[in-house]
Formats: C-alpha cells, structure tokens, sequence
C-alpha cells in the first residue's frame, strides 16, 4: 500500500474537548504518537484505547498521531475509528459500553416544547447539553456540519449516543437528505435513538424509504425500542404534499418546517413578522391536527432577542404550534415558559372539566358554562390543557379538592 495520510477531528486555539488524529500508512511498524496537555495523567489510558482500535481491525504498519485537546473516550474513539476506516474501509464496529443512563425510549405522545441543535461534529456543546432541560436534543448530521467532515461525524455522533448523559432529553439525530441520509441511518440507528429528523422532505416516498430502513435495522440489530420520525418541510413541493407525508407512517409524531431554506426556495426574505410563512405554517398545522399529530415551527434565530423570541412563540401557540426548535440554551427557558399554559387557560379549563363532570353526576346530556354550551371537543381541549399543566407541575394532582 503506498503512503497515504488521512484525518480526522478538530484543532487550534479555541478547541476543546476533541482531538485532532492523523494516520499514515506504509510504515516499518505501528506507532502511536500522543500530543496532549494531560499526557501525565490520561496518556497511558489514551494509547491504550488507540492500540486497541487498532487491534481490533487488525491494523499493522500505520502511524498515528493524536493531538489532544482534552477529549474524552467516545471523542477520541470516534476520531481514530474514522481515519482507520478511511485507510481501510470495514463492516465492523468498535463500540464503546452503552451508558446505562441512555437506556430509555420515548413516547409518541408526549411534549416537545423544545429541540436544542447540536452540531454533530462539536463535542463541546454536547457534554452538558441535558442539564438545560431542554425536552430533546438534536444531534445534527446535516447543515451544521461540513461537507469534508460528514463521513467522520457519524462515528462521533453514534459514540456520542452511546456514551453521553442526557439527562433523560429525548434523543434525536437529524439526518442528511435522501439517498445519504440513509448511511446516516445505518451508522446511527442501532445505538438507541430516539427519534430521527429527516430534512427536506417532500414526498411520502421519502418516508417509506426511512421507515423500510429502520425496520430492517430492527430487524438485523435486533433492538426493539420504537423509532419515531419528524419530516422537516422546507420546500414549496414538501408544503403542497405535507398530508400526504403526514400520514404515509404511524411512526411520524411530529412535522417541523424549516423556515430559512422555505423561504430560500420561495426567494423571498424571511422576515419576523412572518406574513411570507403564513400559509404553510397554518397548511402544516392543519395536516397536524387532521392526524393527530404535532406541527413544530422553525427555530428562532437571534439568541440575543428573548423579548422577540417570546413574542414568537406566543404567536406561534396562537396559530397551533406545539413546541419550536432553538440554536442556544438560553432560549430553553423562554420557549418552555411561552408554550405552557397559561394561568387564565387552566383557570378557564379546571371550570370546564368540572362542569362537564358534574353534568355527566346529575345525567344531563348538555353541558354549560354559565351562558355558554360545552360540546365535546371543548372538554377534549380543557383536559389536554390539565394534562400538561399537571405535567409542568403548574396545578397539584389534587386540584379539584383544592378549588372546592
């Protein structure tokens, strides 16, 4: 094999908790050259882990050289798997334990007020992510990372499932578009996501194309927690046909839009007011609500604008939006505060559910408050509203008594 040099990683001045590693092939023998502030500490344990990649795959003849920038395990597992098999491609894995912590699977139904974006490639964002609260974490395989770099950051973003804790978010990987998004579902499926987010969507056929493939992982990894999927419309066509998406799978909980490429495809500006959005934000909120399933909006993209990303959000829950996407922490807890109910809602809802119950005790088939009749969808609606309240913890479990 003649000489050839391959990389992976990242380095310079303003990286953290990642590593640059560089192999070369063609040599006398294995060598692994280590570069790392901790060395004294942790430099044992980091050639270790690299002899045993190595190892594994059965790999002689190569130099390796890592530079450290305080990466840990997955980090560092990750960047050598890669150029190991850009050198010398393989079906294998080299697997890292499953953290114990990650064990868990969602649900369908449950609240998805926000999805923190991380970029796949970025280990640093991901240590802590869990302990904002966000209710999901995106693990992106797509916009956020380089074209150069996709190949390597499945390793990353598959350890990084493995290995990181967090904190009970539900997680998510957002894939690339069809066909490659389909390697990024092999790379990453079998290791406990949550749900994968598939961008550009436009066609049911896309759908099919992912939910054939997670089954066959199914049934290949034999794993049998579910795999939910969140199509990103983001195109005029991905508007027209979002029904047809919508329900071309029982495993889709949810559809976002994508707000920046919609727009783009439109060519027009996106603006914050929105009036260029308004009939496929409402176009996909009302496909949503036809199937049961929950329409997310766009992210929000100035961080330092919370007063302008709570007026956002108000308007977005006004139009039937239930949860936003967000490029920062910080925007967690405004999102959270704005999509919750409000205190005249439950007020308004605890009225309606105790109405209605004291006439189903007295065997009246019509139900009112005050002047007004309550139908059956008004009760459905009052009793989502005390579901969530319950669940952010807004109203006791016994509130009835409470009121009495």
């Amino acid at each position: 094999m003649e000489h050839q040099v391959f990389t992976a990683g990242n380095k310079g001045t303003t990286v953290r908790s990642d590593c640059f590693v560089t192999l070369e092939t063609n040599q006398t023998s294995n060598q692994i050259i280590l570069d790392s502030k901790v060395e004294v500490m942790y430099g044992d344990a980091i050639r270790k882990l690299a002899g045993d990649i190595l190892n594994f795959y059965g790999i002689k003849r190569v130099k390796l050289t890592i530079e450290d920038s305080g990466a840990l395990d997955f980090t560092l597992a990750a960047r050598i798997e890669a150029v190991v098999k850009m050198a010398f491609p393989s079906e294998k894995d080299f697997l890292l334990p499953m953290n114990e912590a990650n064990i868990y699977s969602t649900q369908k139904e449950r609240f998805r007020f926000s999805r923190l974006y991380l970029p796949g490639n970025s280990p640093a964002m991901m240590l802590n992510a869990g302990l904002h609260k966000p209710n999901a974490i995106i693990l992106d395989l797509e916009d956020s990372v380089a074209h150069d770099k996709k190949f390597e950051t499945r390793f990353h973003v598959r350890n990084a499932l493995r290995a990181v804790d967090f904190y009970g978010a539900e997680r998510m990987v957002r894939i690339n578009q069809l066909p490659m998004g389909l390697a990024d579902l092999r790379s990453v499926v079998p290791h406990n996501v949550n749900l994968v987010l598939l961008p550009k969507c436009e066609t049911s056929m896309q759908i099919r194309l992912v939910e054939l493939e997670i089954m066959n992982l199914k049934e290949k990894h034999k794993f049998e927690y579910p795999v939910y999927i969140m199509p990103i419309i983001e195109s005029a066509l991905g508007v027209e046909n979002v029904f047809e998406i919508a329900r071309s799978s029982k495993f889709i909980v949810a559809i976002a839009i994508g707000l920046e490429d919609f727009t783009a495809d439109l060519g027009v500006q996106r603006t914050q007011q929105g009036s260029e959005s308004f009939y496929a934000r409402t176009r996909i909120i009302n496909a949503c609500k036809a199937l049961g399933i929950q329409p997310i909006d766009s992210v929000f993209s100035d961080v330092a604008d919370e007063d302008g990303l709570r007026a956002a959000v108000k308007a977005a829950k006004a139009l039937g939006f239930e949860g936003m996407g967000c490029i920062h922490p910080r925007q967690i807890a405004p999102i959270h505060e704005s999509f919750a109910p409000e205190k005249t809602e439950i007020e308004k809802a605890q009225k309606i559910v105790q109405a209605f119950e004291e006439a189903k005790t007295k065997g009246l088939g019509v139900v009112s408050l005050g002047t007004k009749m309550i139908d059956a969808p008004v009760v459905k609606r009052a009793e989502k509203t005390l579901k969530l309240a319950l669940q952010l913890g807004l109203i006791a479990d016994n509130w009835k008594n409470t009121q009495a």
